[in-house]
C-alpha cells in the first residue's frame, strides 16, 4: 500500500505540473480540500482503517 501511495503522489505531481487546454475547472470544495475529496486517498484511508480494525480485533481474540 505504501508503494502504491508513493506512486500515486508522484503521478499526481507530474500531472499537476502539466497544464492542458482540455482541463476543466475544479470544483470549489475540491480546491479547498484536495486530499480529503480525492477518491484515491479516501480508498487508502479506508483500507488502512480496515486493516487496523482487523489487527485490533485479532489482538483481543
Amino acid at each position: 500500500m505504501i508503494i502504491g501511495l508513493i506512486v500515486t503522489l508522484r503521478t499526481g505531481k507530474v500531472i499537476g505540473e502539466g497544464n492542458s487546454e482540455y482541463d476543466k475547472e475544479i470544483h470549489e470544495n475540491i480546491q479547498r480540500h484536495p486530499i480529503l475529496l480525492n477518491p484515491v486517498f479516501l480508498t487508502y484511508i479506508i483500507a488502512i482503517g480496515a486493516v487496523l480494525v482487523y489487527i485490533i480485533y485479532l489482538a483481543f481474540t
